[in-house]
């Protein structure tokens, strides 16, 4: 695995600083039932690092007293964790709107039954990875066979609810490029993403994401191996625009990592670029209780570009349009 962050001082990221703090991303752990190519985690099988019940305790003290009614639950696959049941219960007890980045064929997993009618009954937003509506393109980026397991779930999830007309209940989708490109309009993509799932199998959901796959990790890597890193960094580079610096997901958002250690984002935890707070090289989100963000500066490095070029891009999706 080639390291990338001793490559991101070329171009020089803005600083940026800041906001009020308003969702709380939690990464449960790295292991994963599937190792994609585009993953910024290098999650999978084999990897062991899994969040405790200890710092969930923390977690779900942190938003009692903080006041931050948004919980982002991530992973690898969060709901590997023996834990993620009892954070969402507890979360959702405290008024907190819960969200789960889902990749789907984790419904379809052994020891998993249940799962789906558990995050309908809780109100839990599901935001699902679907990198194309096409079935080759999906299996190539994923495993084979991915693509039917995702149809499979989402119509599970479909039938209890989810992305019904008036309903309550919110589906999301998540597009990935296939390889160092930029994502292209988020809102002519949503709208063929309708069209062909709808017209071929039949399935429905709320908004379609646009991400930007960062440089970092396991497809940082790729890209190096390939050649391909510089040229991709130039390309973020060069599409950057200033006027996304305001609406980056890490102006209102912390990212706590399996340990229960707090960075700027989840990009910036797989760097390892921590959170800055009076100096110290690295806080615990226990820490955090009753300390004030607003202000506080951003660890940026040039993968940051990443979030700024072209529509712009964070767990929301595209920042502009």
């Amino acid at each position: 695995m080639h390291a990338t962050l001793p490559l991101m001082r070329r171009y020089g990221f803005p600083s940026i600083r800041r906001a009020r703090l308003e969702t709380l991303q939690v990464n449960l752990g790295y292991k994963c039932n599937q190792a994609c190519l585009h993953c910024h985690v290098n999650a999978g099988p084999t990897r062991t690092e899994l969040m405790s019940r200890e710092t969930i305790v923390d977690v779900l003290a942190f938003l009692e007293v903080s006041g931050v009614r948004r919980l982002d639950v991530t992973g690898g696959a969060p709901e590997l964790n023996p834990h993620f049941r009892e954070l969402v219960l507890r979360a959702r007890a405290l008024g907190v709107h819960v969200i789960d980045r889902c990749n789907l064929t984790i419904l379809e997993e052994p020891g998993q039954e249940g799962l789906a009618e558990f995050l309908a009954a809780q109100k839990v937003e599901v935001v699902a990875s679907l990198p194309c509506y096409l079935e080759d393109n999906v299996d190539r980026q994923r495993g084979k066979g991915v693509f039917e397991k995702s149809l499979h779930a989402i119509r599970r999830l479909n039938v209890l609810g989810y992305a019904a007309d008036g309903g309550e209940l919110q589906l999301n989708l998540v597009y990935n490029p296939q390889g160092p490109n930029l994502p292209p309009p988020q809102a002519a993509l949503e709208a063929d993403y309708k069209r062909v799932l709808g017209e071929r199998y039949g399935i429905r959901f709320n908004r379609l994401y646009t991400l930007a796959n960062m440089p970092i990790q396991r497809f940082g890597s790729t890209l190096v191996t390939r050649g391909e890193f510089n040229d991709y960094m130039a390309l973020l580079s060069r599409a950057h625009r200033d006027e996304n610096l305001a609406t980056v997901m890490c102006r209102s958002l912390v990212s706590v990592d399996w340990q229960g250690h707090v960075y700027d984002c989840d990009f910036n935890q797989m760097l390892g670029l921590p959170l800055a707070i009076e100096g110290r090289k690295r806080v615990h989100l226990s820490e955090l209780i009753g300390h004030d963000l607003d202000g506080n500066p951003i660890a940026v490095r040039d993968h940051c570009y990443g979030c700024t070029a072209g529509q712009g891009s964070s767990c929301g999706g595209a920042l502009d349009g």
